[in-house]
């Protein structure tokens, strides 16, 4: 699933006529950078949820072997969002990406999927390196312990992608509500885990990320 409903305030003007998803980097919109690493990895199902500017952004994926999650009239955070879009991703873990990143080096899905252990994670968090987080401000999200279990605090950016287990996010009785309280159930069991990306990555949420995210895509040291 890949998340492209959101309003995208801190990009200030640009989204005033443009849904972020649509703002292009490197010559295409962010999100047709989301769905080639989707694409080059072999994913069978694409689902995009929608609410703000909706209709540009189906629209713009006319055509693809896309299905919709329309969030309406009310948007519902990360995790009510993918809530919604359970019936058309199935029981069976499932990745979840944002639309405002780019990368470089070996696909990020590819990653993911290599690390994931089903027996003991309830999810399974792609992390960044502070030094490999092009552009990135913060002190970092997650202390990764040895064997890849997650406690939050300053270390490793998560990067917006995840293999995460369906049925914890089902069992959430509110229909509004961030992917963070699904992480904090994984956290207190002990089910919660990262993987660090070994390429580089850059947050391209707000303004100061596009000019990196630019130089990153076309292949220049950011």
């Amino acid at each position: 699933m890949i998340f492209a409903a959101g309003f995208g305030t801190r990009m200030g003007d640009l989204t005033k006529n443009t849904p972020k998803p649509l703002i292009e980097v490197a010559g295409k919109p962010l999100i047709d950078h989301a769905l080639g690493c989707a694409d080059a990895f072999g994913a069978q199902r694409v689902v995009v949820n929608l609410h703000y500017k909706a209709e540009m952004i189906r629209s713009h994926l006319s055509g693809r072997d896309i299905v919709f999650s329309e969030e309406t009239p009310d948007i519902l955070e990360t995790g009510g969002g993918l809530k919604k879009a359970l019936p058309l991703l199935g029981d069976g873990p499932v990745f979840t990406m944002n639309s405002d990143a780019v990368w470089a080096g070996p696909n990020p899905l590819q990653q993911l999927a290599q690390a994931w252990d089903p027996d003991t994670m309830d999810a399974l968090l792609l992390c960044v390196p502070p030094d490999l987080a092009v552009g990135h401000k913060g002190a970092g999200d997650f202390v990764m312990g040895a064997d890849g279990r997650l406690t939050r605090g300053p270390g490793a950016v998560y990067s917006g992608l995840q293999i995460i287990k369906t049925q914890p996010v089902a069992q959430i009785p509110k229909q509004v509500f961030s992917l963070n309280e699904v992480w904090n159930v994984a956290l207190e069991a002990g089910r919660l885990f990262g993987a660090l990306y070994p390429g580089k990555w850059c947050d391209v949420g707000h303004p100061g990320g596009m000019t990196p995210a630019e130089t990153l895509s076309e292949g220049r040291d950011a």
